[in-house]
């Protein structure tokens, strides 16, 4: 027998459960107490299904809890996830090669439904393994070098390895759970199935990549890193081969002849944009955000978001998502919300300054940050061409880069200057993050007039939502440009991009996802509709 409860528990309750999210395994206090708040006898084993926390009135802070009740002790290990029902036999494989580009959650997830289909893909990434990866986003940070190979951007896991990891999303599809799954398998931790909203942070979120990649390599699929898609072919309206290339220098071509493309680059892949134009690949400009990183202390948000409560280990670090709409007519809104966190560089080109924001799984460091954006389109770019967009984006990441004079380091403002408008002279409580360090700078000097007028009067409103958001001594970083990608590549609804067969344009850089999760679905979405065609 099996009996599902929900129950609303007051903080002082839960903080005594022994949490976990395989099975309580009889344990008294647990079952004791949803018996008696639902009053009837329940099986012996109770596993957690969905925790979230209810702080809307902040003397009574309650922990809402979906709990499964069974009379079996379901097994401690997560079942090796089906991604879908196809199976290809080896003749047909041989036929039949497909290439993925790009090894974020898209890629990777799309690689794992080929290769659990019996294909064996050949997965190309512009960018280093992992550990070497690390090593090279940690060597901008202390010395100020950029790798326009190995970055925040580029590189084994994609953009979100370098984030806090964040796993929930506002797209509701059933394979949310199997992503979920899949991340568990390889190394991420058990909360993440049942938390509202789940996060594994960059250091787990590494080792998960790292594992992933080494399973699928063991069943079939060949992954080079430092392959850069240089070029394809196209005959009759369909691809029939990709040409890759040396990242760091464009030597050693090498051309694969493939039946079908998964197109997983990336928002921040723009040679690849400009080459797949060139190929007669449809793409086209879309609305995007641009704005700036805020820091404020840590302790602040969690005082300010539970009140009295805020040093309970269960509820910090406490994050946020807000937005106001402002007199400009648009909107300032977070994005990416890092608690215990810190800024980092997310550049990919040179002399081009990038914000981003990250958290290890503890959140344990001083300062919550998070991107405050407003959007953006052709109004703004001065123009529809397709490629409008990413013009904006440098030109606003070169204004950054000069500003903040050189070695990529970050203009930074105290939000109180921000208001007046002047060059800050030095920072209060809140000390920039952001390495290889900051400028301090006026940021009006770099930043789209509606833009800044409109996180200017944002700010203020923000203010009288949570307690001290408009904090004098928060701090500002430029620029946050890359929140999504300025370019669509148009698919029609078997996922083939309209102009080019074979060709499956896949998850953020191909302007239909935006963040870790949603990615990953698009992923394995793009490889069914692939497997179907090809296959069935």
């Amino acid at each position: 027998m099996e009996t599902e409860i929900r129950l609303s528990i007051p903080l002082s309750v839960y903080e005594k459960f022994p949490e976990s999210s395989s099975a309580y395994t009889d344990h008294k206090d647990v079952r004791s107490y949803f018996e008696k708040k639902s009053r009837r006898r329940l099986p012996k084993y109770c596993y957690f299904l969905k925790k979230s926390i209810d702080a809307r009135h902040k003397n009574d802070i309650r922990i809402v809890v979906q709990a499964l009740f069974s009379d079996e002790e379901k097994s401690k290990q997560i079942e090796d996830p089906i991604l879908h029902d196809i199976r290809v036999s080896s003749s047909e494989t041989e036929k039949k090669r497909v290439v993925v580009c790009g090894s974020g959650p898209a890629g990777l997830f799309a690689a794992a439904a080929l290769v659990e289909a019996g294909i064996h893909p050949i997965l190309l990434e512009r960018g280093r393994d992992i550990d070497t990866r690390t090593g090279d986003v940690q060597k901008l940070k202390e010395d100020g070098i950029l790798d326009i190979c190995s970055n925040v951007q580029f590189g084994e896991g994609g953009a979100g390895t370098f984030s806090d990891g964040k796993l929930f999303s506002g797209v509701s599809d059933p394979r949310r759970d199997l992503v979920l799954r899949t991340f568990v398998k390889y190394g991420a931790p058990k909360t993440i199935l049942y938390d509202a909203h789940p996060h594994i942070g960059t250091d787990y979120l590494r080792k998960v990549i790292r594992n992933m990649r080494e399973d699928l390599q063991k069943r079939g699929a060949t992954v080079l890193f430092e392959r850069k898609l240089n070029d394809i072919k196209v005959e009759d309206g369909r691809i029939t081969a990709v040409t890759h290339v040396r990242s760091h220098d464009g030597s050693d071509a090498v051309t694969i002849p493939c039946s079908a493309l998964i197109l997983a680059v990336g928002h921040s892949a723009r040679d690849t944009f400009y080459m797949l134009d060139k190929r007669g690949v449809q793409l086209e400009s879309k609305p995007f955000a641009v704005g700036v990183r805020i820091e404020h202390l840590q302790t602040e948000i969690d005082r300010s978001q539970f009140g009295e409560m805020y040093q309970s280990e269960i509820l910090r670090p406490a994050n946020y998502k807000v937005v106001t709409a402002t007199s400009t007519g648009r909107k300032l809104f977070s994005f990416c919300m890092c608690p215990g966190g810190e800024v980092v560089c997310g550049s990919s080109e040179e002399e081009g300054v990038v914000t981003n924001g990250m958290s290890e799984y503890a959140r344990d460091k001083e300062n919550a940050n998070s991107a405050m954006l407003v959007g953006v389109d052709e109004n703004d770019f001065g123009s529809s061409s397709w490629d409008a967009g990413i013009c904006f984006q440098q030109d606003l990441e070169k204004k950054a880069y000069t500003l903040g004079q050189g070695g990529y380091l970050a203009p930074a403002q105290r939000v109180l200057d921000f208001h007046e408008k002047k060059v800050t002279e030095s920072f209060g409580k809140v000390k920039p993050s952001y390495r290889p360090g900051v400028t301090r700078a006026n940021l009006w000097e770099i930043l789209p007039e509606d833009v800044a007028k409109t996180l200017d009067e944002g700010l203020v409103l923000l203010g009288k939502k949570i307690k001290g958001f408009d904090d004098p001594d928060a701090v500002l970083t430029a620029m946050e440009t890359r929140s999504s990608s300025p370019v669509r590549i148009r698919r029609d609804e078997n996922g083939e991009n309209i102009s080019v067969s074979g060709i499956y344009p896949t998850g953020e850089g191909a302007g239909y996802a935006g963040g870790i999760m949603s990615s990953a679905i698009d992923g394995l979405k793009q490889a069914e509709m692939l497997l179907h065609k090809l296959f069935s």
